[in-house]
């Protein structure tokens, strides 16, 4: 494998033309043959803005549906492959909107080839679990095995379409697809050389399965009802930037560091319920001992967001944490699925942790050993919002913490691995911040290419800023 890794960083660094390919053989490509797998359908695709494109729709068995897209003209010779976000399930969903995140277009526009998959299912929504309802094969091609199919399928197409194999490969995800990028990271150590990884919900049995039933049920009261709503998250939004945002020697609307904030929430004419709710979100799941199930909880400065991940708002709208706590308890989270009469209402806190140890070791992508990555000359940048209500970002800095004590220091950690903490962002920046903060404030992938293509290591992830 060393060799192959010389082999292809030498062939990186040389200039090559690509012949452009035409119409034809991008049709051609529905005869191509490979193991485990067939193609569905080849044509090309010419969509406004974008390179026109030969896309190619593959399976890889037993039900992994991929999709890969070729430029006809002005290939850079490498690899683009993303991730997808909540429970997948739907076909290059994020190329569906504008933003880059979990999408194939920011490798398309730069001349890479690029690749997604579903995972390996089909679902309406991306809070729908019922595929892996007593499916461990589904299971495991959603935790990891998607990820390597993607790349071996898309390979094969590259090969036949160009005559040459990709010099470079880089996977870029957010959330779900952020987890995707850690476990890339662990199982497949030599497949990518640069890897982005946004807010990643890589402990998925911690957080969705123990953190976010821990969250329904501090705010279930005893008849069912909601606790904390949109008006208290309001309040408590209000309250917590005019007693945070000074923290960090700046007025500027932004919280640098929720962990910095104390606040007096004793005038917001809070209910006792509402103040105990309040309290469980922010300390986390705990057992009856005391011992923290998960690292940290609902940060300050992520007010403005809840309606969307924890509270709803007026409209009914929102509220996506009882989708994919229920979606995630119900069918994929332990070895016997309870099914769909199941509540993260009865999670027990004592119990179902442990009972979650099948499903870690096929989801989870958590563990501090980069070692293979690293050796392997591997790149990688991990972000994450200081405001995201939904995947804490304390999780993310305990485990760059653990990394970094794994390689030795975090110096030798960051030959390799770069940690960016975003204050204000929300989750994926998909809802926007202070002064229109999200993810369009943010740009990895530049300062990923110039540390693979020249060897400089990035000091920052936001954007330009265009006047």
């Amino acid at each position: 494998m060393k060799l192959r890794a010389a082999t292809l960083a030498l062939l990186a660094s040389a200039s090559y033309c690509y012949a452009d390919q035409t119409a034809e053989e991008c049709s051609a490509l529905r005869d191509t043959v490979f193991p485990g797998g067939y193609v569905t359908s080849a044509r090309v695709q010419s969509p406004e803005g974008l390179p026109q494109y030969c896309e190619v729709r593959a399976t890889a068995l037993p039900a992994i549906s991929i999709e890969v897209r070729l430029p006809l003209s002005g290939w850079n010779g490498k690899f683009y492959q993303a991730g997808c976000g909540g429970f997948c399930g739907i076909l290059g969903r994020a190329d569906g909107g504008e933003s880059w995140v979990n999408a194939m277009r920011p490798g398309l526009e730069r001349g890479y080839a690029t690749a997604t998959s579903d995972s390996g299912h089909f679902a309406l929504s991306v809070t729908e679990a019922t595929w892996a309802q007593d499916n461990p094969n589904a299971e495991r091609d959603w935790g990891w095995r998607s990820i390597g199919e993607t790349n071996r399928v898309a390979q094969v197409m590259i090969d036949a379409f160009y005559g040459a194999p990709s010099t470079q490969a880089i996977f870029q995800g957010c959330s779900t697809g952020g987890r995707m990028a850690h476990v890339a990271a662990q199982r497949y150590p030599e497949m990518f050389d640069g890897i982005i990884s946004g807010a990643p919900a890589m402990d998925y049995t911690g957080l969705v399965g123990t953190a976010m039933s821990w969250v329904l049920q501090a705010n279930t009261a005893a008849g069912g009802s909601q606790i904390l709503g949109p008006d208290e998250a309001a309040k408590i939004g209000e309250a917590v930037l005019q007693q945070c945002d000074e923290t960090d020697g700046a007025e500027d609307g932004l919280i640098a560091d929720p962990r910095a904030c104390e606040v007096d929430y004793s005038g917001l004419g809070l209910t006792e319920p509402q103040l105990e709710t309040l309290a469980k979100w922010r300390q986390g799941p705990r057992d009856a001992a005391g011992e923290q199930l998960y690292p940290g909880g609902i940060p300050e400065g992520s007010e403005p967001f809840w309606w969307l991940w924890l509270t709803g708002n007026a409209e009914g709208a929102g509220k996506l944490v009882s989708g994919f706590a229920g979606g995630f308890t119900r069918h994929m989270a332990f070895a016997d699925d309870p099914g769909t009469e199941y509540s993260p209402l009865e999670f027990d806190f004592e119990a179902d942790p442990l009972r979650m140890t099948d499903a870690a070791a096929v989801y989870n992508g958590d563990s501090p050993d980069l070692s293979a990555f690293r050796e392997a000359g591997g790149k990688m940048i991990v972000y994450h919002g200081w405001a995201d209500a939904i995947v804490t970002p304390y999780k993310t800095v305990e485990w760059y913490e653990a990394a970094s004590k794994a390689a030795g220091g975090e110096a030798t950690l960051a030959e390799s691995v770069k940690l960016f903490m975003v204050p204000g962002l929300d989750h994926c920046g998909i809802l926007p911040g202070p002064d229109g903060l999200n993810w369009s404030s943010l740009d990895p992938m530049s300062p990923l290419e110039a540390w693979l293509n020249d060897g400089t290591a990035p000091n920052t992830i936001m954007a330009p800023k265009v006047e």
